[in-house]
């Protein structure tokens, strides 16, 4: 990997819209079927205001993921940022669990005193290209 390198993984451009959009609906269903009760239509509101939050996230820090020749930077908390030198970096790993018919794969990264998981849609690739990508990346000890 050149010194200067940087790699970047981050949340489809389309995803917050579809989130916003999703809040839209919702606020409009509960004004349709609220027939006059205001907690059927809190409630509407509320899931909106939750998934609306999850699209601002999105919107506010798109990079969940990147890679240097120093190490990673992953998303922690809402929008912030922390660093993850490659010495801290314990593990890079994809897990597998069938669910529901379908297999859903994280990527896992230990850092002996924090482990942070990525999805598919958190990364706008699949978590095993990711880790390889990662591992290709990690200087060799």
């Amino acid at each position: 990997m050149d010194e200067t390198s940087v790699r970047q993984w981050r949340v489809p451009s389309s995803l917050p819209a579809a989130k916003l959009a999703g809040a839209v609906l919702l606020v409009a269903l509960g004004l349709l079927f609220a027939d006059g009760d205001p907690v059927r239509l809190a409630v509407a509101v509320l899931a909106a205001a939750a998934l609306a939050a999850w699209a601002v996230r999105d919107l506010v820090a798109p990079v969940r993921l990147a890679v240097d020749p120093v190490g990673l930077t992953v998303i922690h908390g809402f929008a912030g940022r922390r660093s993850l030198p490659w010495s801290a970096v314990e593990a890079i790993d994809v897990d597998r669990r069938p669910r529901l018919g379908l297999t859903s794969e994280t990527l896992e990264i230990d850092a002996g005193d924090s482990l942070h998981l990525f999805g598919r849609y958190d990364l706008g690739a699949t978590p095993e290209e990711v880790a390889a990508a990662l591992r290709a990346a990690r200087p060799v000890s």
